[in-house]
């Protein structure tokens, strides 16, 4: 993979640039870059003023917090019996977050905090392996 463009590079070729020594295609040639890297690069420059690459981040930032783990621990802790339903309707009153089960879910698997399994249900059972020999379908 190829790895991006040093800020020294960056820096010198906006500098070509705010000092008028050429066009974006003339400067882009002369500093060995792409002139869509170039086009980018001084329009990153004109929108937020930065002449370093920004640094990289993965995804949107997260909404729970470490207030709302705080949050999902004590809850947890005072019921340890509530449904990820019960769980996301009081998130959604007392903080005003809304969560989708899924993150919900994902959110206490990553503080630890496992689901209570309930024991009042009989557990699953597996069929019984049918015969091979048995006949599948068709008239008896």
């Amino acid at each position: 993979m190829a790895a991006p463009y040093s800020n020294d590079l960056r820096r010198s070729f906006l500098q070509a640039v705010a000092k008028g020594k050429g066009t974006l295609a003339q400067l882009a040639d002369d500093f060995g870059v792409s002139l869509g890297w170039a086009k980018k690069t001084s329009a990153t420059r004109t929108r937020t003023g930065e002449t370093d690459r920004p640094p990289w981040r993965r995804g949107p930032v997260s909404k729970v917090t470490p207030a709302i783990e705080e949050w999902l621990r004590v809850q947890i802790r005072r019921q340890p019996d509530l449904t990820l339903r019960q769980l996301q309707e009081q998130l959604q009153q007392a903080k005003g977050l809304k969560l989708s089960l899924g993150r919900l879910w994902l959110a206490l698997k990553t503080l630890g905090l496992r689901l209570k399994k309930s024991h009042s249900v009989p557990k699953n059972k597996i069929p019984p392996k049918r015969n091979s020999s048995a006949r599948v379908g068709g008239r008896k």
